[in-house]
């Protein structure tokens, strides 16, 4: 018995010291003792009141960098009630998943307020398809690529989703090519093809003297068709969401806000000494399309501050503003005077002025003329001592491609007033005559009409904002082209939607600021409470910010946070300022130069010299002198 417990004794000991050795070896491969000992000695001599916070704060700094351990799609909905796309980020911190953040991606549907309901139920059986497979993607696929990756590494996060996006493409485009295939093998044996008609007779010649007659001496050129819609692949969403998450992940995780890591991707892994906060685009009323009056050609009437003002003091005036138009809406018209004799008693100024809250956080105001609500803030900020032009600025937009009956050919600008392309320069550019504290004119066409862009922007380039927004192209097709000159334009509205990654943004932006565009970072129609898009904004130091109306909270919101970004900003001495206006107006002749120089800068690494910038009290001047 003694003999048989001595060897069990014996065998315990040795396996109690081999455990030991490989203690020893494992906690001397990680280096242990030596940082243990560093820290204890540490400690004792700064003696802190809370001594396990302090060892938990040293031993936190020695742990492994946080890993993507899963991420996780969630259908939820947008400030409309419609379904859109939630992702969320969980790490793997200190051995423990921990969910960091998540973040609501806008779709890139348009509202159509006054739709046919067969588009209406089109258009949400495509809205609950894309984001039901951007869900599936996130939770089987991307989940599944990102595992393991870090999220302070965002080019090559952006890099997996690319060729995730890509795969995706081409497996689409397979599935289409199999599928016309199939259909071409079933199609039945076409029928002997009928004659074609006889061509039509030749118009009668004219008779000797006869008069060319109106119609002939004014045929219009007919208007160009409308291009495809850009295709947008089902489930894309999911790319531009996961990169977002991944991105705001990082910034959490570094105790640093968002907008900080989106202007360190910008400048290079380098942090500016200052930012800006870009200049407010607020939409005050909107008479377009779907409005009730006879104006279509206003979608929304949008007011800029000046840049003198802090975003802060810039809405409070508009808020100042906004409060009259709801007073003028609320206000009975004045009692009808007795007509006279061969005129009508239906004045313009009579008529009854009404208005509802749109989507885009506006009002939708009832006017029959383009006149109309340009006056009536005009008449407001008289009111209220404010100077046009000095005080604030107006922007239009347009929405040209909402306007065309193309059983015409023409734009409806009025219900029942119809221009062709030609007539609608003649008006933009009596429109901002007339009023010259108009800066901006968004969409003044389809993109289709590019010989009318490029009349525009000759015709008013120098002294107003000519922006594409819906007639721009898509930020993949313009990263994939290089070029952001067409259509003609002082610069672009860009949108963080489908596929767009943050390297992507990072990559459009300084695209349009070597070119020596404008760029105005824009919401959707159907926008979320998600507040992420004015942290970019500020990051990627974009001119303007374009966020709609001042009502509707999923667009306060983000009022609210570019109000706390600037604060941010005081505090920290960081806050650069806005300059004034400029239109850098650049002809075909400047163009090529310009093109010239860069090209010979990139040869001998020397910048060329900047176009000088024309200001809007030189271009009133002009204007006026001419």
């Amino acid at each position: 018995m003694g003999e048989a417990g001595g060897g069990r004794s014996c065998g315990t000991t040795r396996e109690l010291q081999k455990l030991k050795q490989q203690a020893l070896a494992y906690y001397r491969e990680h280096d242990v003792p030596r940082r243990l000992e560093e820290l204890l000695n540490a400690t004792f001599y700064l003696q802190p009141a809370d001594v396990y916070g302090h060892l938990a704060n040293c031993f936190s700094k020695l742990a492994k960098p946080p890993t993507i351990c899963k991420v996780v799609g969630k259908n939820v909905l947008d400030g409309l009630g419609l379904p859109t796309l939630q992702v969320e980020i969980f790490c793997t911190i200190q051995n423990f998943p921990k969910n960091i953040c998540s973040v609501v991606i806008a779709t890139h549907f348009e509202v159509h307020e006054n739709a046919l309901p067969e588009l209406i139920e089109a258009e949400e059986a495509e809205r609950s398809d894309a984001v039901s497979t951007a869900v599936q993607w996130v939770n089987e696929a991307i989940t599944q690529e990102l595992r393991g990756a870090a999220p302070s590494n965002q080019a090559q996060v952006d890099q997996v989703l690319r060729t995730f996006f890509e795969n995706k493409v081409q497996e689409d485009k397979e599935r289409k090519e199999l599928e016309k295939s199939l259909e071409d093998s079933t199609v039945p044996v076409p029928l002997p093809l009928i004659p074609p008609p006889p061509p039509p007779a030749p118009p009668p010649a004219k008779k000797r003297g006869q008069k060319q007659g109106m119609k002939d001496t004014l045929t219009e050129k007919p208007i160009t068709p409308p291009e495809p819609v850009e295709p947008v692949l089902c489930g894309s969403m999911a790319i531009g969401a996961v990169s977002l998450a991944v991105a705001k992940t990082s910034a959490l995780l570094g105790s640093n806000p968002l907008y900080f890591n989106i202007a360190f991707l910008k400048h290079q892994q380098e942090q500016p000494a200052k930012l800006t906060v870009p200049l407010l685009m607020v939409s005050l009323v909107s008479c377009g399309k779907s409005s009730p009056g006879k104006l279509n050609l206003m979608k929304e009437v949008i007011c800029i501050p000046h840049p003198g003002l802090t975003a802060k003091q810039g809405v409070e005036m508009l808020m100042e503003i906004q409060k009259q138009i709801n007073k003028t809406i609320e206000m009975p018209p004045p009692p009808k005077a007795e007509p006279k004799k061969g005129h009508d008693g239906g004045k313009r100024g009579q008529q009854l002025i009404t208005g509802k809250m749109s989507h885009l956080g506006c009002l939708t105001i009832t006017y029959d003329t383009i006149e109309q609500p340009l006056l009536l803030i005009q008449g407001i900020c008289a009111n209220l001592g404010l100077e046009m032009g000095t005080n604030l600025h107006l922007a239009i937009n347009c929405a040209a491609h909402e306007l065309m009956d193309y059983s015409k050919g023409k734009y409806e600008v009025m219900m029942g007033t119809y221009k062709n392309a030609a007539e609608m320069v003649d008006l933009y550019v009596d429109l901002i005559n007339k009023f010259p504290s108009i800066i901006a004119l968004i969409d003044p066409f389809r993109k289709e009409d590019s010989e009318q862009w490029d009349i525009i922007y000759n015709a008013l380039g120098s002294r107003c904002y000519i922006i594409a927004g819906s007639a721009s192209k898509s930020i993949s097709k313009i990263l994939e082209d290089g070029n952001i000159s067409t259509p003609k334009a002082s610069g672009l509205i860009i949108k963080h939607t489908n596929q767009t990654t943050m390297s992507d943004l990072v990559e459009i932006t300084n695209l349009i600021d070597s070119q020596k565009h404008v760029a105005v970072f824009g919401s959707t129609e159907g926008e979320s409470s998600d507040a992420s898009l004015v942290d970019l904004a500020v990051g990627l130091g974009v001119r303007f910010i374009k966020l709609g109306g001042l009502s509707r909270g999923e667009r306060v919101t983000k009022y609210n946070r570019l109000f706390t970004i600037e604060e941010e900003l005081v505090q920290n001495g960081t806050l650069g300022f806005n300059e004034e206006h400029t239109f850098v107006y650049l002809s075909e002749e400047d163009e090529k130069a310009a093109k010239a120089l860069e090209t010979a800068a990139a040869v001998s690494a020397e910048l060329p010299e900047p176009t000088l910038p024309i200001f809007p009290t030189e271009a009133v001047a002009e204007s006026a002198t001419a």
